[in-house]
């Protein structure tokens, strides 16, 4: 018994993600995807690379614009990941803070907030949202505000 487990923990039997091995320029591509699991995964991919997916910021503030709620959220996640260089994505990312689902406000919140200060364009839109009805949703817009005031 102690070497099956020792066997998985070493990673026997690991699946690797859609978007492992994937160029930046190739999961920009998935965003586009008629697929809305393939969109996530791009977005998913993206968040991944963090920083290095900054070329890709325009393209992921349109998908904050996605019919699926799945793809919207990972957007904001991808560009949270993205950090200060997705500063250009605020305007959209504000915009995502009055979204129907209380998923996507609360992750384009947490996404602002890993900005910081440079999006600070965004903090009226999240003193508003620190007053939504959902919890979760006024925690990550008061996290986010500590962040952008700095």
């Amino acid at each position: 018994m102690r070497r099956v487990l020792a066997a998985l923990s070493a990673g026997c039997g690991r699946h690797k993600a859609p978007y492992e091995g994937k160029s930046a320029a190739e999961l920009e591509r998935m965003l586009r995807d008629a697929d809305p699991v393939v969109r996530v995964q791009g977005a998913a991919g993206l968040g991944e690379l963090g920083p290095e997916a900054r070329a890709a910021v325009p393209a992921l503030a349109e998908a904050l614009r996605d019919r699926e709620t799945s793809v919207r959220q990972s957007a904001a996640a991808a560009l949270g990941r993205v950090g200060p260089d997705a500063r250009e994505a605020v305007p959209a990312l504000a915009e995502a803070l009055r979204d129907l689902e209380w998923t996507v406000r609360r992750q384009a919140a947490v996404a602002l907030g890993q900005i910081g200060p440079e999006a600070k364009s965004a903090q009226p839109a999240l003193e508003k949202l620190a007053r939504d009805p959902d919890h979760l949703v006024r925690r990550a817009a008061q996290d986010a505000l500590a962040k952008v005031r700095r």
